[in-house]
């Protein structure tokens, strides 16, 4: 099938957690260990909960390999679960605040939300953070760079956007708060410590940041199709995530247009057009215009309280306070890292929609031609546009 979509499955304490990709293309030598190191970067970050020393993730392959590399098959990746005593977990009745549970529960009229809870929970994210390994896979060769950054932990003062992607990737790497800037590293951890003192939980910022995306994937035939809407969608369907920002989105709302739109230039180096600035985050009309891509992704504290707020018992309507869950206390550094992974999958997916290819060889083939081809278009060396 030409394309690549991915699907997950499992709940948070059965068996495994599943992950299935189609569209992979034929002939990918699939680094396994790469994918574990994602994982395992998904574990990590302060204020997590006793769950996350619990469980050590490593991806299994089910389906789609052969002697190590893609068959052009479904690839199916499962990651077990340690903790897989759902059978022996009891009902749920007394929903938490901002968490699924209630609207779940009234979805399926069931005054036991457990069900609700299993898939809810973010362990789910586990499978996007390999299904994103995997894309990136697919990227790399193509010349494309996605990373994420913490920019802010509750009210600490946003971190810069980073001028250098590898550098602060670097950084970041080397930051137990997956932050560019370490010297932001105190406020955060302040924030995450007064917050669990008081049985509470804190939320954030980060930026998710592509670099070497060609220009043109997206659309503008269709609205589903859309690149900035695909990527806002798939940062929204991140648990927890409540805003997102594309470029100085909120910002330049309140400029004018002069002080908003980057002007288009002439080539420089490999570049045929330029930017001095990029407040549109690299996407203009529904598709990648060649600059970077960027995102703010807004995160809020977590449901699950300590100190929990009051609720309604589903079964005798009566106040009640919810029943105790294991629970981080500021989960933003591994939003970061799921964040990444989702623009990730996009990404692939929109490159496999623009240039096809049954092998990964046919796949950069085709973006090499594309490449040469705009350089003889824009160049000089062509028709003009639109003749």
């Amino acid at each position: 099938m030409a394309g690549f979509s991915f699907r997950s499955a499992g709940e948070s304490h059965g068996q495994a957690i599943l992950a299935f990709l189609e569209g992979v293309p034929f002939g990918l030598e699939l680094d396994l260990a790469a994918i574990d190191v994602e994982l395992r970067r998904r574990q990590g970050g302060p204020g997590r909960s006793a769950r996350m020393q619990l469980e050590q993730d490593r991806v299994e392959v089910v389906a789609g390999l052969y002697r190590g590399k893609t068959s052009g098959a479904p690839l199916v990746l499962r990651i077990a679960n340690a903790d897989c005593s759902l059978d022996r977990l009891g009902p749920l009745h007394r929903p938490r605040p901002g968490h699924a549970d209630l609207a779940g529960a009234l979805r399926f009229a069931a005054a036991d939300f457990r069900p609700v809870l299993e898939r809810a929970s973010a362990r789910e994210t586990a499978a996007r953070v390999a299904a994103g390994a995997v894309a990136r896979q697919i990227l790399r060769p193509q010349g494309v760079e996605v990373a994420a950054f913490v920019l802010s932990i509750g009210g600490s003062e946003p971190a810069a956007l980073p001028a250098d992607l590898a550098a602060a990737r670097e950084r970041r790497d080397a930051s137990g708060f997956y932050t560019h800037e370490p010297g932001r590293e105190e406020a955060m951890r302040h924030e995450i410590e007064a917050a669990s003192q008081d049985g509470d939980t804190v939320g954030g910022i980060f930026l998710v940041c592509a670099q070497g995306v060609p220009a043109g994937l997206g659309s503008l035939e269709q609205w589903s199709t859309r690149l900035d809407a695909r990527l806002a969608a798939a940062m929204m369907s991140i648990p927890s995530v409540k805003g997102v920002e594309i470029g100085e989105g909120f910002g330049n709302a309140g400029r004018l247009g002069s002080e908003v739109h980057d002007p288009i230039q002439g080539p420089a180096g490999e570049r045929l057009f330029t930017r001095p600035s990029n407040r549109a985050g690299g996407l203009e009309g529904g598709m990648s215009n060649g600059e970077a891509i960027w995102l703010r992704v807004a995160m809020k504290p977590l449901s699950t309280l300590r100190n929990s707020l009051e609720t309604l018992d589903l079964r005798s309507g009566q106040p009640e306070r919810p029943e105790s869950q294991r629970s981080d206390v500021c989960a933003v550094p591994a939003g970061s890292v799921v964040g990444e992974a989702m623009m990730l999958i996009v990404l692939a997916q929109v490159f496999l929609e623009r240039f096809g290819g049954a092998t990964i060889e046919d796949l950069s083939t085709a973006v090499r031609q594309q490449s040469e081809l705009r350089k003889q278009r824009f160049s000089g060396g062509g028709h003009a546009p639109g003749r």
